[in-house]
This record gives structure tokens, sequence and C-alpha cells, in this order.
């Protein structure tokens, strides 16, 4: 795409309204584009890419630049991650930016310090020294600069593997099986799944593989109760759904009426008539209350930092601090504590988070355990191999995206023991 001064005055304004990251970058974008409809879908995908680019490499373009206001960091981005040459910018440059812009090239990370080169924020970088090596450090931060992958899952009610990935080759589609998850595609470059006849009849579902591998080690039984307790848009429930053959009874509880709505349109797709969405006030409401003892299988995903999720969210970085970490904390022991409550003896929980930080993974988990003795911790990776899955991460499972190719996914298995008669 050629660069022109209108593709310039956009990306500086989405910028400009994303940058106080008052509310999610992915949100910001959203409403821009739709106050400027008469934008294509080359000028919003630019948009999109170069925004989410400036946040991944924020740190250092702000570093590199003399003043950082929104265009001198895009055209700093466009120079030095982007190869565009400064022939290309002279045009649309002022004389001082041309100036700077003129070294930007030769302006190595390697000289800078290691939150830099990582592009982490002191107050992460902080937590991260207290359990990581820098050389970890700078290999995460690394990690986390680049795009996720688009990965899907295939609906296995629908439809097999082999039978989408056969479907997708034959519009042109690259996508491969991914090397974990037995039900998950990786597709390369970004085509509108979205449009594509496998995601409108509900044979796929756009699902990074991390957060499928929650569905295997959760392994509900067909006739199974089960509870996806923080369901969000309820991509987990559905993959629940679907590995219990749309039978036994599945709820999906959330305390977002806009997120559950946004489940809708899916379980229709999805052929599952097993999946009860409900909305909740909180981890105390009365429909959770009702189902004491009563469920088989529970899964957590926890509300957490999300710093697991750079590569798709890198304003979350941003948007975290240490104060907002230690609230998550407080409602995390709140959540498993009320959703442990609702395991019959003999039932399995899953505690999960999209987050490498321990304080809100095995700390959460080591302090549930002693105040519920009752509770005994299982071995994720032996649960995987009854799976068939090769993956062995330990007692816990945690994935990142340097070593997996994943979202950072932690998760611990909880069984509650049988009442000794």
């Amino acid at each position: 795409m050629r660069l022109t001064p209108a593709h310039l005055d956009t990306a500086t304004a989405a910028l400009r309204a994303v940058l106080p990251l008052k509310h999610p970058a992915d949100s910001i974008l959203r409403y821009f584009f739709r106050e400027n409809p008469m934008l294509g879908a080359y000028d919003r995908a630019f948009i999109a890419e170069t925004v989410f680019g400036i946040l991944r490499h924020r740190l250092f373009l702000e570093s590199a630049v003399e003043i950082a206001t929104p265009r001198s960091l895009l055209l700093a981005y466009l120079a030095k991650f982007q190869g565009l040459n400064l022939r290309e910018l002279i045009p649309f440059a002022s004389e001082a930016e041309a100036k700077w812009l003129a070294g930007i090239k030769g302006f190595s990370p390697e000289s800078q310090p290691l939150s830099i080169q990582a592009e982490l924020p002191e107050w992460l970088m902080e937590k991260l020294r207290g359990f990581m090596e820098d050389s970890e450090i700078l290999d995460l931060g690394r990690s986390l600069q680049h795009p996720a992958p688009l990965d899907l899952r295939v609906n296995t009610l629908l439809a097999t593997r082999d039978e989408v990935l056969a479907s997708l080759g034959k519009d042109g589609i690259q996508a491969s099986a991914t090397p974990y998850s037995p039900i998950g595609i990786r597709v390369a470059g970004k085509p509108a799944i979205n449009r594509h006849e496998a995601f409108l009849t509900g044979k796929v579902e756009v699902q990074d593989e991390g957060s499928q591998l929650l569905g295997y080690l959760l392994a509900p039984k067909r006739r199974d109760m089960v509870v996806d307790f923080c369901a969000g848009a309820g991509g987990k429930s559905l993959m629940l759904g679907a590995l219990m053959h749309s039978q036994g009874r599945l709820y999906a509880f959330d305390n977002s009426e806009k997120r559950l709505n946004n489940l809708k349109p899916r379980l229709k797709r999805s052929g599952l008539s097993n999946l009860y969405p409900q909305l909740i006030t909180n981890e105390n409401d009365i429909k959770v209350k009702r189902l004491t003892g009563k469920i088989d299988r529970v899964l957590v995903d926890a509300p957490c930092s999300g710093l697991g999720t750079l590569r798709r969210n890198p304003d979350l970085k941003w948007r975290q601090s240490p104060q907002s970490i230690e609230e998550l904390k407080r409602k995390q022991a709140a959540i498993l504590s009320s959703a442990a409550n609702l395991l019959k003896p003999g039932g399995r929980l899953i505690y999960a988070t999209c987050s490498f930080l321990p304080e809100e993974n095995q700390e959460i988990v080591e302090n549930f355990l002693t105040s519920h003795p009752r509770f005994m911790l299982l071995n994720c990776a032996e649960l995987m191999v009854q799976q068939k899955i090769p993956l062995d991460t330990g007692v816990f499972l945690q994935l990142s995206p340097r070593l997996h190719n994943t979202d950072g996914f932690f998760a611990a298995v909880l069984e509650l023991l049988k009442n000794e008669s």
C-alpha cells in the first residue's frame, strides 16, 4: 500500500485517541472507525496494525524521538519497524523531522536499558526480577513484541479438523494443525476468517491454542454437570459443550450482560443444546449458591492482568499497575473460593489465568489449598498424557509465547476429595 498524507493524518488521529489508554485500545479503535465510516478496509488495517505496533514498541520509540507526540512516534515506527526509507518519508516530514528521522535507523535497542529492549514498563520489570533472570525477561519481552498467530478451534459436533483444513486450503487459505490441541488450526496471515463458510456455519471459532488446552484438562464427560464460572463471550463454554457431545448440562456464568450477549450468535451457530448462559451479579449470586455441591467440573478462567496476551493486547502493560494487580488478587481468591463450593466430592476444578505472574497464579492456588484441606492438586503433565497431548510443563500448565507460540497461560487442576466413609 502506497503511503499518502491522508494515511499519516488518520493514523496520527487514531493514535491520539488511543494513547491516553483510558479504555482498551481495540474498543477505542472500533469507536474511531465508527466515527470515520469513509475509511476503507485497507485503511483500517493499516491504522490498526500501526497503532498496535507502536504500543508494542512504545518504550523504544519514546527513547528514540526528541519529543514523543503521536505524529513523531508514528514516523519513527514507520522508519524503524516498517522498513520505510527516508526517501519515502521525506515528502511527509518537516525539515526538523527529516533530521532526526535520518538517525533513527541506526538507533539500536541493544544499547538501551533492559526495560526498553524488553519493551516492559519498570513496575513490571520489578515484578519479573522477583522470579526471572535478566536473560529470561529479555526473551519473554521480545516474544511479546510479535503479533500473535490466528488460531481456530474446530467444532467437533459439526466437522473434523481434516475437513476444515481441506475447506480452507480449497479457498487459498494457508493453515496447519496446531502442535498440541487435537482440534486446533493455525492460520497463516490475516484472512477474513469471519466471512468464511466454516466460520459462518459454526464449524470453527477463533480461539488461542492455549485456551483450547484448558478444555482437555477439565475433560468433562457426556452427562456431567459443568460450570464455566467466568465465561466471558463463551469461547471455552462452546468448546466444553462440544467435548460433552451436547449432552449433560453446562452453565456459562458471567457478570457482564454485554459479554453474554456476544455468546448468543456463537451459540446459535454451534449447534449446541446443552449450554445455558446465566447472568450473575457476583460470585455469591443465588444462581451460583443454588448449585452448591452439585457440579462435576468447574472452569475458573479468572479475571487477571492479561499480561500473557500482550502480543494481542499490548496496551495492557500500560493500563495495568501494581495497584490493579492487588485488586485482581483479592477478586481471584474470592472467585476461586466461591467456585470451589459448587463441586461434588470427586469433582474437578481448573483455576486458570492468562498471566505469567506467580502472585496471580501459584500463590493464589497455594493459599487456597492451605485454607481448603479437602482439595488436592492434580498433575497437569499426567492429565495431558491421559489426553494424548505431547506437552509437559510440570504440575501446573504454564504456556508462553516464546516456548509454545500460544498466549501466556497458567492453569492448576484441583480435585475435591471424596468423603471418607
